[in-house]
């Protein structure tokens, strides 16, 4: 018999299973670091962009609802009101004719750039922080997450070395465009789809490509034909990022597809046998990639240029929006090494778009000379001088002066769809286009044992520096009224009705449709700041006319005079009460010649009552 001490009958099994569980677990850390070391390059990369977005937005993060971007603060205002408009799809409460602003006739969500995409995607960030957090977020994940998507690209598709194609998506996402763009242009600094998109049209071609073939043993050349399953699954792919892109930016697609379109005749004249095998097979694969889209984007886009409210041409003016040439070798003023005075070269603090820079412009010409890969170089060459031609516009300008001398764009000017895109914004392509060329030749540098291993990447370096971004100004906001942020705005508007803050909000000062951000957008406003048709032709227009009280009161804030009121004032006023459906007006203390828009309100619509900080009048 033996001696040894009894085991409890379920000890064995217990046993069995924790050694079990440890052999299991140990397998997984195991892997998990393993990954982490062989990405840690690419997950330092991404730490490096998402610091250096950081920073360059850090003015709003003390207090994302009290601070704004000074330089564009009418657009970031209207952007937090878009994404405020997009949470609403959490709620089940969403429409692409949305009724929350221009009431009653609303606003076609698919005529502005209202980031659909984006703004379902944040939308439990809106609702439970706001919109002034989504919007910071974006401003600094657009450029670190366009910077990455491009990096990754030119590591994983042009297998360049790490640091080659970390300087390239570092220009791509932190660009003087880009940047720019950031002063509240979410729909333009939103291109981290864009690299996919070219990932999957270069994956279409090489699926679509049977090969120059090999001769059998008869003497003829058999090829083993076209991969059709990966011509498929890549021409799908393209279908839903496209899709995707058409939800957050049109024009960033528009630009990507002109730019891809002009790539591909280069490498195509630079390569004939490969244009030959390749075309019928690549040609099909985008028709399905578009007959798939459409399946989706038909009923959006139809709404967008004829449903209600919708726009069919572009509003603004491709002469005034055109790209001075002498700004091509200009530093931005958002730049370290830019100057203010160069600011007089564009149309705005968003719109830095071809500041390039000479340095920078001259290092990427000899790079294009000296990088090798003739075709792709070819390409990208071609690509850029189309894309800078027709940045400048129907009529050349150097200097702020018009010189009378036909630009590119005169010929595609009119266009369906072409003029909604800006001239100067074509100029935004050339961030990937040189970056593509700084790659080949840094890592064509990086792979060779002479000077150039160190002369390549150190002139890279000298002709970025002047173009690394300075960070971005801010400035504080006043704060909205306690009577929109206390909820108290329920006591004279249900949710849903119509509030008429005084006064009314336009594309110049658009500061209540704050307001209604705060509040999540759970009532609607009259007119605003919009794109949609303007008087009987439906001329695309931003804003809309303003009813006779909403102009009188506004020339009331704007001068602080006592405009004589009568029977025929009041009259007018109630039936602009009931053309917008309006249940209250309100009036707050902050608001210009506060007193006496008081004192005009109460001619019109009688004796005020104050709830919390604001003056209402139920009507």
């Amino acid at each position: 018999m033996s001696s040894a001490a009894p085991t409890a009958p379920d000890a064995a099994p217990e046993q069995a299973f924790r050694l079990a569980d440890r052999v299991n677990r140990r397998p997984r850390a195991t892997r998990l670091l393993a990954a982490v070391r062989r990405h840690r390059a690419d997950l330092l990369a991404a730490l490096i962009f998402a610091v250096l977005a950081g920073w360059l937005t850090h003015g709003l993060w003390p207090d994302p609802g009290g601070r704004i971007l000074a330089l564009n603060p009418e657009d970031q205002t209207l952007y937090e009101w878009f994404l405020a408009v997009d949470a609403r799809a959490l709620l089940g409460d969403f429409d692409l004719l949305t009724d929350r602003l221009n009431a009653p006739d609303g606003v076609n969500l698919m005529a502005n750039t209202t980031v659909i995409a984006l703004g379902v995607l944040f939308a439990p960030v809106t609702l439970s922080l706001g919109a002034p957090v989504t919007f910071a977020l974006l401003a600094a994940a657009n450029l670190a997450g366009t910077a990455l998507a491009w990096y990754l690209l030119f590591h994983r598709t042009l297998h360049a070395r790490r640091l080659a194609a970390a300087l390239g998506g570092g220009l791509c996402g932190f660009g003087p465009g880009m940047v720019s763009q950031t002063n509240s242009h979410l729909h333009m600094t939103a291109q981290w789809l864009v690299p996919v998109i070219v990932w999957l049209v270069v994956r279409l071609l090489r699926a679509s490509d049977p090969g120059p073939g090999t001769p059998d043993e008869t003497g003829r050349t058999r090829t083993t034909g076209p991969d059709r399953r990966r011509q498929f699954t890549s021409a799908a792919g393209l279908a839903g990022v496209v899709t995707a892109q058409v939800f957050i930016g049109e024009e960033v697609l528009f630009l990507a597809a002109i730019t891809l379109l002009v790539m591909a005749i280069g490498y195509a004249v630079a390569d004939r046998d490969l244009a030959r095998r390749a075309l019928p097979g690549f040609a099909g694969g985008l028709a399905i990639a578009a007959g798939l889209a459409l399946l989706v984007l038909g009923y959006p886009l139809w709404f967008q240029f004829a449903g209600p409210q919708g726009v069919a041409d572009g509003m603004f003016t491709p002469a005034y929006f055109s790209a001075d040439l002498s700004s091509w070798w200009t530093l931005s003023p958002l730049s370290v090494a830019g100057s203010d005075e160069s600011a007089r070269l564009t149309t705005g603090p968003a719109e830095y778009n071809t500041f390039l820079g000479w340095p920078l412009l001259l290092v990427a010409a000899v790079c294009a000379i000296w990088a090798g890969r003739r075709r792709l170089v070819f390409a990208c060459v071609m690509a850029g001088l189309v894309m800078g031609a027709l940045s400048l516009g129907p009529e050349v300008v150097l200097g702020g002066t018009r010189t009378a001398i036909p630009g590119p764009y005169a010929l595609i000017g009119g266009l369906p769809v072409v003029d909604g895109a800006l001239p100067m914004r074509f100029a935004l392509a050339l961030l990937p286009i040189v970056a593509t060329l700084l790659v080949l030749a840094v890592d064509r540098a990086l792979r060779s044992s002479g000077r150039a291993r160190r002369l390549v990447p150190l002139a890279v370096g000298v002709a970025l520096l002047p173009i690394f971004p300075a960070s971005l100004p801010t400035a504080g906001r006043p704060p909205v009224p306690e009577f929109v942020t206390g909820g108290h705005w329920r006591q004279c508007v249900p949710p849903g009705g119509v509030l008429v803050p005084v006064p009314l909000p336009t594309p110049k000062e658009p500061w209540p449709m704050r307001w209604a951000t705060a509040a999540d957008a759970g009532f609607r406003l009259p007119e605003g700041f919009f794109i949609g048709p303007y008087g009987r032709g439906g001329t695309a227009a931003m804003g809309t006319f303003k009813q006779p009280t909403s102009a009188l009161l506004a020339d009331v804030a704007r001068r602080g005079d006592q405009p004589a009121i009568g029977d025929e004032q009041r009259r007018q006023a109630a039936r602009d009460a009931d053309f917008w459906g309006a249940s209250c007006v309100a009036l707050t203390d902050d608001a210009p010649h506060a007193e006496s828009l008081r004192t005009t309100l109460e001619q019109l619509y009688g004796p005020a009552t104050r709830i919390a900080d604001a003056w209402t009048w139920r009507v």
